[in-house]
C-alpha cells in the first residue's frame, strides 16, 4: 500500500508522531474508512510506503488489518504497523487521496544499511541516478 503523510516534512516527522503513539499502545496504527479487499494478500508480508513531500521515502510493514468502530458507532479499518521504518529511495509519487496498492515491482527499494537516506527532491535523486552519479 501506499499513502500520503499528510503534514510530514520528513521522515522524521513520521517517527515523532509514532514514538508519541506507542506511549499508548503496542503498534502504531493508522485509521481509515476504507477496508482493504486484498488483506490477506497484504498481512502476508505488506508494506505501507509513506510519502514524504512528493516521494515514497519510507515503508513500514503491516502486522495487522482489523476492521473496529469510532466513537459514534461508524465502521473503520485501523491497519497495525511494526514500529520499525525502514528508509527507501526516494521515488516521486503524485498527491492522491487515500491509500492505493503499490505493486512489488513498483515499490522502491530499501536503503542498505550504512546507506544515507539523504532527503533530497526526488526530482534531483532521478538525475542523478539516471546520470550514474548516484
Amino acid at each position: 500500500m501506499v499513502k500520503l503523510s499528510v503534514g510530514s516534512e520528513d521522515v522524521e516527522d513520521i517517527a515523532n508522531w509514532q514514538a508519541r503513539y506507542l506511549k499508548t499502545s503496542p503498534n502504531p496504527a493508522h485509521y481509515t474508512r476504507m477496508f482493504p479487499k486484498r488483506a490477506e494478500e497484504i498481512l502476508r508480508g505488506g508494506s505501507i510506503y509513506w510519502v514524504v513531500k512528493g516521494a515514497i521515502r519510507v515503508r513500514q510493514r503491516i502486522v495487522d488489518i482489523r476492521q473496529e468502530q469510532d466513537s459514534e458507532g461508524r465502521d473503520m479499518c485501523a491497519l497495525i504497523f511494526d514500529p520499525e521504518l525502514v528508509r527507501t529511495y526516494a521515488k516521486p509519487k503524485r498527491p492522491f487521496q487515500g491509500w492505493r496498492y503499490l505493486k512489488p515491482e513498483d515499490a522502491p527499494r530499501d536503503l542498505k544499511s550504512g546507506e544515507a537516506a539523504l532527503d533530497i527532491p526526488p526530482d534531483l535523486d532521478t538525475a542523478l541516478k539516471n546520470a550514474g552519479v548516484w
